[in-house]
């Protein structure tokens, strides 16, 4: 067909589109110096030509050519948006500025064929995405493609719409996502890649987003059946997520309950999907736009209370609270950004009536998904985005509000097995070296002062090791447990303790029950496992931090069975030496009959 064929024009200048629509066969699509040049045709001629041409030479004239790019309706002549929607390579500006004018502004997407472009433009999704419509006789969506040269669409929006909004649309800035799961792809195939791409201000002829749109190979499951996951605190987040007992800051703490660490990845993907579908919320707005912290604005509290999530506006812009470092008394807010610029100064004031006084705003990297990246075993997370710390291992990397980053301790366990529950009984501790099978009783000594019998708490210093900040046994000390305590009698006494601190060359033991009278010097030793096997792991089995700068804990193992009443026999004493390393180890009693 011929642009004839497909666009009409009246006395009173409505260019109209009255070929067939969006993916039917015939539509037409004509870049904007072709909707000039016909016009100027049908200007030239000495009477009208049909019934959808009704200009000629008396007519005054329709267009105006700035470049091949940028045409000007002029003299009342105009188009509305179902013609704007047949029409890309430019841009398209009629009426007269600051009167009726309205503006088209050409999009041209770098991206590879089939992409599924989704449009944020003054703080919402664009609804009608025209611009994904399979051609008649195609498979994949994009009008206008030049896949020869990695353009996937080719359409005009509307940027400047003075009877509408009175006048630019959000100051021309839009950004384009790309945000399709695995639930919208075909059955088998993997979900795709999430990616922005930013326009701070179109200009008149072609703007370019280059968007990325490739197998994402960790996104290949249904997330739509995982459930239990859950965002357990919304806002501003403590978590201490390397276990050393000082919280880091986040705006959200998700669980992912019994799910993989790639599973909540997938998951989250599927609540941010661009798909129309998707009604869903984040943090009060819109899941098929929310993008996570964009920015971070600086500055003093003036009044009232903040509530995390809530809309804030400013004078020239809008976004929405995520977090704030105290709902009474803010020195700084994290938001996402809405619509407008990020203030520099001035006043925000949240939905609720709370004002605070910007100092200064720092902008924030963007991740997409919002979540982060996964490597499918592991997640590297986006800023400020904060998951709960059990849920956490050692290859996982996020990143708090300060932009830091901090890892999950590595913690490993060690089993004692081969034993029978009921008999046999465990003593694990420290060994005096490596493959030695000696127990080191003197791993810390009793400091200046003793022990009083019952005490509740006792502190340890400097034996065959050096407790303290930054030393090993700070580290992959169980967080409770037993201590053997060499008494006044040089007996080692069993004590059990709920916590512990360390301090300088010191380690403090709390919760204690069964502390002996003890004098300086006497030997005290961590019994990592100490108990008589009961058939549960509780008995047979410790977890604690691999310390990654040492060699792993060089460990001592015994098992006894004594026999008793009325049994014939117990077992000859098996001791071993063993390492707890970087990942999960154990040991297995040979179990010998003492006959």
């Amino acid at each position: 067909m011929a642009i004839a064929d497909d666009f009409s024009v009246n006395l009173s200048g409505d260019i109209r589109y009255v070929g067939a629509a969006h993916g039917a066969a015939g539509a037409g699509y004509y870049t904007v110096i072709e909707l000039h040049r016909w016009l100027q045709d049908i200007a030239d001629d000495a009477e009208p030509a049909t019934a959808n041409d009704l200009v000629d030479i008396t007519s005054e004239t329709p267009s105006e050519r700035s470049t091949d790019n940028i045409i000007k309706l002029i003299n009342g002549y105009n188009i509305d948006q179902t013609a704007s929607e047949h029409l890309y390579d430019g841009s398209i500006v009629q009426g007269e500025s600051g009167v009726d004018q309205e503006i088209w502004d050409g999009i041209v997407v770098i991206a590879n064929e089939g992409m599924d472009l989704q449009v944020m433009q003054d703080g919402a999704q664009v609804t009608n995405d025209f611009w994904n419509t399979v051609p008649d006789g195609e498979t994949e969506k994009g009008l206008n493609r030049d896949t020869d040269n990695g353009i996937s669409h080719r359409f005009m929006i509307m940027v400047h719409d003075y009877v509408g909004s009175g006048g630019d649309i959000d100051g021309r800035r839009m950004i384009g996502m790309t945000r399709v799961d695995y639930t919208t792809r075909p059955s088998g195939n993997y979900g795709k890649t999430f990616s922005e791409f930013k326009i701070n201000g179109t200009a008149r002829g072609n703007n370019v987003m280059a968007l990325t749109y490739a197998d994402d190979l960790n996104d290949n499951a249904d997330a739509s059946s995982y459930t239990g996951i859950t965002n357990e605190t919304v806002g501003y987040a403590a978590i201490d997520v390397n276990g050393d007992s000082t919280d880091e800051y986040y705006y959200s703490e998700w669980n992912r309950a019994t799910n993989s660490i790639n599973q909540l990845y997938q998951y989250l993907k599927y609540l941010t999907r661009g798909a129309a579908a998707n009604v869903g919320s984040l943090y009060g707005i819109d899941a098929k736009i929310f993008r996570g912290i964009t920015h971070q604005l600086n500055g003093t509290q003036a009044s009232g209370t903040f509530v995390e999530p809530e809309e804030l506006t400013w004078s020239g812009g809008s976004g929405q609270l995520l977090a704030v470092d105290s709902t009474s008394s803010a020195t700084k807010i994290w938001m996402q950004i809405l619509t407008g610029q990020a203030p520099t100064s001035g006043t925000v004031t949240g939905n609720g009536g709370a004002t605070f006084t910007v100092s200064g705003a720092t902008e924030r990297p963007v991740s997409t998904p919002f979540c982060g990246t996964s490597t499918g075993s592991a997640l590297i997370g986006a800023y400020g985005f904060g998951v709960e710390a059990l849920d956490l291992g050692p290859n996982d990397t996020v990143f708090d509000l300060s932009n830091a980053p901090w890892s999950a301790p590595n913690n490993v366990a060690f089993t004692v097995g081969g034993v029978v529950s009921g008999e046999d009984r465990i003593l694990v501790g420290p060994d005096t070296g490596q493959g030695n099978s000696v127990l080191n009783v003197g791993q810390f000594t009793v400091p200046t002062g003793g022990y009083s019998s019952g005490a509740a708490s006792v502190t340890v210093e400097a034996g065959t090791e050096t407790p303290g900040t930054g030393t090993q046994s700070a580290v992959d000390t169980p967080s409770s447990g037993t201590i053997r305590i060499q008494d006044d009698n040089g007996v080692y006494q069993r004590v059990t303790y709920t916590g512990y601190s360390v301090g300088a060359g010191t380690m403090t033991f709390t919760g204690c029950t069964g502390v002996p009278d003890a004098s300086a010097g006497n030997d005290v030793y961590i019994s990592y496992i100490d108990a008589l096997y009961n058939g549960t792991s509780a008995t047979n089995q410790y977890t604690a931090v691999y310390y990654p700068s040492g060699s792993g804990r060089f460990l001592f193992v015994r098992v006894r069975d004594g026999g008793t009443a009325g049994d014939a026999e117990g077992i000859k004493t098996f001791e071993t030496a063993a390492t707890l390393g970087s990942s999960d180890s154990s040991v297995t009693a040979i179990r010998t009959a003492d006959v």
